[in-house]
């Protein structure tokens, strides 16, 4: 049975660090240019460089998204930034575009194409037609049912992988391809600068009556009509496993170190229990108890086992759940001391308690009993953001592990 690959997220050089640190098989990115999440930091080609070299280091592939919608006046600039990805060894490239796999093409010809979801692949004739074509792997769109996914891969070539998302942002139009931003604020969600209006709170004006606005539901508020929920499918590795996917995906470029730690490492843990004993293999509550300590909305299986309908949305709110804080980051430990150098994230203070946790393993809870700054200087609290601090460990920690707190 080939293990299912863990795809991560990565907006920026740290969140893909961390991505690989906390148990990615492979992670994706944007550059600076033609990659759909410009609110993401993305990468310069210096960091795309040291990116790819740390990720091959701990045996991760590297995926870069050049997965705009092009106009004319993209194709030259685009020609020109793909030559100065060469020399990189990239594993794949995410595309959407015919023109810009045959722009790949003429630089390299040998590469890895995944068809990215904007192109809305649904059905098994137009995944083989894709595969005719070169694409090694199809993004499936994310409005197939678990039975349709079953049927594509048991009619597609099999050297041909499918990959579907199974965490994060749903988004309301098909597959991504929205044109409501475009129309509201001139940002193009096609070419990368959504300004996710489907988040916004919705009421009716009736033509002839300006300024009488009126609920699309009887809520005083408003109503939030086209916020989904975000999709999980932690609950659901095996079924996932058995449809013949071969990659789960999880949303989330935007996101937070702290979000793609909690994620990664809850995905991490139950596909490798699955693995371990398939026939034998029980889903742990406490996978998704740490997952939900990153910010969060409430959750949905998407179009994986139903239609979505009303339980599917939320109508009230697109607020995050936030129940703890990202409090520090630790950059080294001393394993003589026991003492930690922490970046701090948010404010934190002697006496807090605070929750331990790291790549692998449980977390462990202890309360601050005292932090110096850089210089040894004892101090109370921790106020300036990214202040280096020294703090005694309870426990053996390493670089990478992360300190929250409960709200």
């Amino acid at each position: 049975m080939n293990k299912l690959e863990l795809l991560a997220p990565a907006g920026d050089l740290e969140k893909l660090k961390i991505a690989v640190d906390y148990g990615a098989d492979a992670v994706y990115f944007g550059g600076e240019l033609f990659s759909l999440r410009a609110g993401a930091g993305n990468l310069t080609i210096d960091e795309i460089r040291e990116g790819v070299a740390y990720a091959h280091e701990h045996d991760c592939k590297c995926h870069i998204a050049l997965n705009i919608i092009a106009h004319n006046e993209d194709l030259e600039p685009l020609q020109e930034y793909v030559q100065t990805l060469q020399g990189i060894p990239i594993d794949a490239f995410i595309v959407s575009d015919p023109a810009v796999i045959m722009l790949l093409r003429e630089t390299f010809p040998d590469a890895q194409i995944h068809l990215s979801t904007q192109a809305n692949t649904t059905n098994y004739l137009t995944a083989s037609m894709w595969h005719q074509f070169g694409v090694q792997r199809i993004v499936l769109a994310r409005e197939l049912t678990m039975d349709e996914i079953r049927e594509i891969h048991a009619n597609t070539p099999p050297e041909l992988e499918l990959e579907a998302f199974v965490h994060g942002a749903m988004c309301i139009s098909y597959s991504g391809r929205c044109l409501l931003s475009n129309f509201m604020t001139g940002r193009d969600a096609n070419r990368g600068a959504c300004a996710h209006p489907c988040r916004y709170k919705y009421r009716l004006e009736e033509e002839k009556r300006p300024g009488e606005y009126w609920p699309v539901e009887e809520d005083a508020r408003g109503t939030y009509i086209f916020n989904s929920k975000d999709l999980c499918m932690l609950q659901h590795i095996p079924e996932l496993a058995e449809a013949g996917i071969a990659s789960l995906k999880i949303e989330g470029r935007m996101k937070s170190i702290f979000y793609i730690a909690h994620v990664v490492k809850a995905y991490r843990q139950a596909i490798d229990a699955y693995y371990a004993d398939p026939e034998h293999y029980q889903y742990n509550e406490d996978w998704f108890r740490e997952l939900c300590k990153a910010s969060h909305r409430e959750f949905t299986t998407g179009f994986y086992f139903h239609k979505p309908n009303a339980e599917d949305q939320n109508y009230l709110t697109s607020d995050y759940t936030r129940d703890y804080s990202f409090v520090g980051l630790v950059k080294d430990y001393d394993a003589e001391t026991g003492i930690a150098t922490v970046e701090q994230r948010n404010k934190m203070s002697v006496g807090d308690t605070v929750e331990v946790f790291g790549p692998t393993g449980d977390y462990f809870t202890q309360t601050i009993g005292s932090m110096t700054d850089e210089e040894g200087t004892p101090v109370d609290s921790a106020p300036h953001p990214q202040q280096i601090l020294k703090i005694k460990m309870d426990r053996p920690v390493a670089a990478q592990y992360m300190m929250r707190r409960e709200k």
